[in-house]
This record gives C-alpha cells, sequence and structure tokens, in this order.
C-alpha cells in the first residue's frame, strides 16, 4: 500500500482503462467499497434543507443489513430527520457532526442515541480527520456534476452549491471514496473541486437534492430596526479601529446583521476609498458584489450560501474555493482564518465572561451548530460578537451560557441595540473607542438591562446523563450537553 494525504491507499480494483468508474447502483458502489459493521462514513452539509444524499445513502445501507455504524458528517439539518429510524434499528451507533437540527436535534436532547454526540467544529473537524483522530472508511459525497472518472464541481445541470470545501478533506482522508451525481458530464469536466485521483466509484442518480433548499434565490437585507442599528454599531466599531484601512481583511455571516454589517462597510469603503484584500468563510451575494466592484480583492469561499455566490464561483477568477482544512484548521501550516483582521459572529446566548453558545436554545435543546465559530474567533484579530439584548422573551445576555462553543479569551467585543462591550482583557481596544461616541457599555451592564426587562431566566434542569460532548478546535472537550430534564 502507499500513503497519500496521509491515509493508506489500497490497490484500485475498478475498471481504468477509460471505461469509467460509474456504478449500476447506488447499493453496487456500496458492495464494492465492502461496508461492514461498526465501520465510519461521512457526507457533506453543502445542500444544507434540500439534501437528499443522506437519506438516500443510509435507507440502502439499511437493506443491505449493515450496522452499528458511526456517521461523521458536515453537519445535520431537519431534513435528516429519518436517522432517527436508523438509529432505533441500530444501523447508526454513533454521531460526530458540527450542527444539529429539528426533531433529530431533540431526539438527541432526550438521551435516545445510545452515545455521546460529538460535536465538532469545522476546523476541528478537518484536523481531527487530517490528524488521524476520526477514520472514515467510506465518504459519500454528493457533487451537482461530475464527470465518469469521479472529476466533480458544485454547478451542475439540475442542482447547485458552488463550494464544495466541506468535501475536499473527505474526498482526500477517506479509504474510498463514492462521488454521487445528477448530471454527468462528459469527460474531462474542467477545473474540478474533487479530481478523479481520489474518487472510487461514481453513482448517478436522478436527483441528488432540492434547489430550493440548497440556495435562496437572492440575499435579502434585514428591515428589522433592532438589526440595522446592531450593524450599524458593528460596522462603526470597525471603522473606528486602527486595522481598518486599505488591505484589511475580514469575515461576516449570513445572519440578517452580519448582512448588514457588510452594507454599511461597503458604503464607507467607497466614500473614503478603502479596499479590502480579502473576504473568507461561507460566502454570500453582498460580498460578491464587493469583489465584483472592486471594493475587495477576492473572496476565499468554503460554503456558497446563496444562487448569486454559487454563479460567481464559476465566473469570477478571484472568488476561489477552498477546503474545510485551508478555512480553519488550526493545526496545518497556515489555515487562511489566521490572517483575518475582523470576523463578525452570532449568539445564541452569551455570558458576562464573554463565553458565546450558539448550540444550545433557552430549554436546552440542541438547535445549532458549531461552525467556524470558534475556529475564527480564535484566529480573527478583532472578534466582533452581534446579538439583540433579548429575543422575545428571552435574554441573550446571561450570567453562565448553557453551553460553551467559544470561549470567552477568544471574544473581543459584543454589540447589541443597547451599547457596545468591551472585552476587559482587550484594553487596547477599550482605550481607541473610548475616543469616540459609540455607547460603549460592561457586560454587568447588558445583564441588569435584561434582566429589568425579560426579568431572570429560570435555570435549565438537565439529568446527569451526557448526550454531547463539544470538542474546542483543538480536540479538547470545551463542554458536555447533559440531557434534558422531562418536566411533564
Amino acid at each position: 500500500m502507499n500513503r497519500i494525504h496521509g491515509k493508506m491507499i489500497k490497490p484500485y480494483k475498478g475498471p481504468f482503462d477509460g471505461v469509467g468508474k460509474v456504478t449500476s447502483s447506488l447499493r453496487e458502489a456500496i458492495q464494492r467499497a465492502d461496508l461492514k459493521d461498526g465501520m465510519t462514513i461521512s457526507f457533506h452539509h453543502h445542500f444544507r434543507e434540500g439534501d437528499y444524499i443522506i437519506n438516500t445513502v443510509m435507507d440502502q445501507i439499511a437493506e443491505l443489513g449493515i450496522k452499528n455504524l458511526t456517521i461523521i458528517p458536515s453537519s445535520l439539518g431537519k431534513v435528516h430527520e429519518p436517522l432517527i429510524g436508523h438509529i432505533e434499528s441500530g444501523v447508526v451507533r454513533e454521531i460526530h457532526t458540527s450542527g444539529l437540527r429539528g426533531k433529530l436535534a431533540e431526539f438527541v436532547s432526550d438521551g435516545k442515541l445510545g452515545t455521546p454526540l460529538i460535536i465538532r467544529s469545522h476546523g476541528g473537524r478537518a484536523r481531527a480527520i487530517e490528524a488521524g483522530e476520526v477514520k472514515i472508511d467510506v465518504a459519500f459525497l454528493a457533487a451537482p456534476r461530475s464527470d465518469k472518472m469521479g472529476n466533480a464541481s458544485g454547478n451542475g445541470k439540475y442542482t447547485q452549491c458552488g463550494s464544495l470545501g466541506y468535501a475536499i478533506v473527505d474526498a482526500k482522508y477517506a479509504d474510498t471514496v463514492i462521488l454521487i451525481t445528477d448530471d454527468l458530464c462528459d469527460y474531462p469536466n474542467i477545473k474540478p473541486s474533487i479530481t478523479q485521483d481520489l474518487v472510487d466509484s461514481v453513482v448517478v442518480l436522478d436527483s441528488i437534492g432540492d434547489p430550493n433548499g440548497i440556495a435562496s434565490g437572492a440575499t435579502r437585507f434585514t428591515k428589522n430596526p433592532k438589526e440595522l442599528k446592531i450593524a450599524e454599531y458593528a460596522a462603526n466599531t470597525i471603522m473606528s479601529l486602527p486595522l481598518y484601512k486599505t488591505g484589511f481583511s475580514f469575515q461576516t455571516g449570513s445572519g440578517g446583521s452580519s448582512l448588514a454589517v457588510t452594507r454599511y462597510l461597503k458604503e464607507n469603503m467607497k466614500l473614503n476609498d478603502i479596499k479590502a484584500s480579502f473576504a473568507l468563510g461561507g460566502i454570500t451575494q453582498p460580498m460578491v458584489e464587493l469583489l465584483e466592484e472592486g471594493f475587495v480583492g477576492c473572496l476565499y469561499d468554503v460554503q456558497s450560501f446563496d444562487l448569486t455566490s454559487t454563479a460567481s464561483i464559476a465566473k469570477n477568477e478571484n472568488h476561489i474555493e477552498i477546503s474545510a482544512s485551508q478555512y480553519a484548521n488550526p493545526s496545518n501550516k497556515g489555515c487562511m482564518a489566521s490572517m483575518l483582521d475582523f470576523v463578525i459572529l452570532s449568539a445564541l446566548e452569551i455570558d458576562t465572561d464573554f463565553n458565546v453558545n450558539v448550540m444550545t436554545g433557552s430549554d436546552g435543546v440542541i438547535m445549532g451548530a458549531s461552525g467556524g465559530h470558534c475556529d475564527t474567533a480564535a484566529s480573527a484579530k478583532v472578534t466582533i460578537v452581534v446579538a439583540p439584548l433579548y429575543r422575545g422573551r428571552l435574554a441573550t445576555v446571561v450570567e453562565k451560557v448553557t453551553s460553551v462553543i467559544t470561549p470567552g479569551n477568544t471574544v473581543d467585543i459584543f454589540v447589541t441595540e443597547r451599547g457596545i462591550a468591551v472585552n476587559p482583557r482587550r484594553k487596547d481596544l477599550l482605550e481607541i473607542l473610548e475616543k469616540t461616541t459609540l455607547p460603549l457599555v460592561t457586560m454587568d451592564d447588558l445583564l441588569e438591562k435584561v434582566d429589568r426587562l425579560v426579568g431572570k431566566p429560570v435555570p435549565i434542569e438537565f439529568e446527569e446523563r451526557i448526550v454531547a460532548k463539544i470538542e474546542y478546535r483543538d480536540g479538547s472537550i470545551i463542554d458536555t450537553i447533559r440531557q434534558r430534564k422531562n418536566t411533564l
């Protein structure tokens, strides 16, 4: 055997003399992969709530009678509820993922998964795979377009997802790679995200995903006055700091406030002739507009969030696809996140020590994703978390977060509609912002305000049983999630 990308490469036994690697069925591909009880399989989440592949593959595996599998998708959504049946029947024994939502998340939160869920950040997942802490036996990777040899890309005739950044690590390190597409194109598929030397089998299905769930049409800015106020404060905070100058770099998310931050920055960049060197992460329409109008030099894309960004990655030379490892793996020779000046992140909860929860709701149920939150918070020179002081009657600022995803020592500034709190450890930032007219407050001030407005939250009751372990990006366990207590 030879070693490539850190994995032992078995001699390829499939057709190789120009015939191609297309199998007659998904079942044949699984059988050719020699999938057995107790193995580990992986998937990616670029199709988001439009994904058909995880459920289709797991149904076929169940029909073959294979049991006790560990699955390590880069993230899971509401669409993956059918996994509950596969857990109950013994097909799935263990799950490692970045995110979990819907009824499957409730199922896990109620302690019905036999072993604790392992939650990893995007960078942490890439690190664990490359380090050999997680060994993928078979990767099932959906691609909107592929040729007969497995050269695959993210824009096809029927589906488009743009970047395949999360799938690239799996393709490089899995023992066997099964590429699944609904658009088999002529050989060769030009500029593939995944290349033929990494692929064992190609499966062609009638459909691999719902385009409406994969990407929205056009990203729209929020019209919510509260979110716009937060975005304005966050943008003004950035523009008040010395790092904000031609050549700066940044990452913003896809939420309402984050998208609005990009808009406010663009207005100021145009007014003051400031150009960013690069933008990073999940790419959205506003970032593409910055690229095409000359306000940012290039986009590094690990996940395309909308139709504008999926189209851009195919046509714009400076819209560059990167793998999850290139994006945020803390153990490689230099991930892109380490070059960030600013990152804008969201929060379900943030406490007075600046610890952030983006994983569990006010009832203790898993409902979110670790994503690249802790990766970029630790890497960027200035990490800014944006969130309203409260949502409905639920406080965002709390004394202690339910689950720690991002530790407070990596968060620099918290921006809410009621003011801007600077982490006391960043005295350098505080000294600069104190000279502005921005409304500075402390986290204790914000906690006092929210307690007056919505009252102190009733502590969540948990059982002793651990239902999930939260890994930090370096592989250490930063927190655990216990089974929610049934109060009925």
